[in-house]
């Protein structure tokens, strides 16, 4: 374990030479890790069923009237929320959504830190560009981030639809009244809080989907 990559593997034998049993480690946690991964959608997307067909239906009332979406998160939440919005801009099929991902300008996020704070990154955005009818998404894994809490306070002032992914026990975004629908997921790994998240922007997705084209004309 003095390797400084050994935290990553810590059941592998710092000693352990032999490439059959390494590779047998190996694929063993990969599929543990899936198994793991796998129950967790399963479960939060059974648990949260209700809760992601009012959100996707109240974001699709949005879009049907013109609404944008913004999203927006920090780290790796900052990755899927580039991801998310760019399934509900270019999708693989069904209705494109207009979207714009708050972390993309890296001119935009870099000065509003340097200038004004970090914790204002998303809501300065929000004030140049969001307007009523819009929705915001944020997403993170501890539902604590100061500057996601001050971009949904500014999105619900400026009459914006606010919905918030989470994980853990949802942290002050889940408690926030400028979060009009809060998904948590409900475990202590930030790795299965992340690709559970993935699943819900997808479910929701879906979901919006499914308004905006009732007849099913998409494949």
């Amino acid at each position: 374990m003095s390797e400084p990559t050994g935290f990553l593997y810590p059941f592998i034998d710092a000693e352990e030479r032999g490439a059959p049993a390494l590779l047998r480690d190996l694929a063993a946690s990969a599929e543990s890790k899936m198994a793991e991964s796998h129950a967790m959608r399963a479960a939060t997307l059974a648990r949260l069923g209700g809760a992601l067909q009012e959100a996707g239906a109240a974001m699709a009332q949005r879009f049907r009237a013109g609404g944008r979406l913004f999203t927006f998160g920090n780290g790796g939440s900052a990755t899927d929320a580039e991801g998310a919005a760019e399934l509900f801009r270019r999708p693989p099929h069904g209705r494109p959504v207009a979207a714009v991902s708050l972390v993309d300008d890296r001119a935009v996020l870099t000065a509003l830190a340097n200038d004004v704070g970090f914790e204002l990154v998303f809501s300065r955005q929000l004030i140049a560009h969001a307007r009523p009818g819009d929705v915001a998404m944020g997403l993170s894994t501890s539902g604590n981030s100061p500057n996601l809490l001050r971009g949904f306070g500014e999105a619900a002032r400026r009459g914006l639809l606010t919905v918030g992914l989470s994980g853990y026990r949802g942290g002050a975004m889940e408690a926030s009244d400028d979060v009009d629908h809060c998904l948590v997921v409900e475990s202590d790994s930030v790795h299965r809080i992340q690709e559970t998240q993935d699943a819900l922007v997808l479910e929701l997705w879906s979901i919006v989907q499914g308004h905006l084209d009732p007849v099913g004309t998409a494949p």
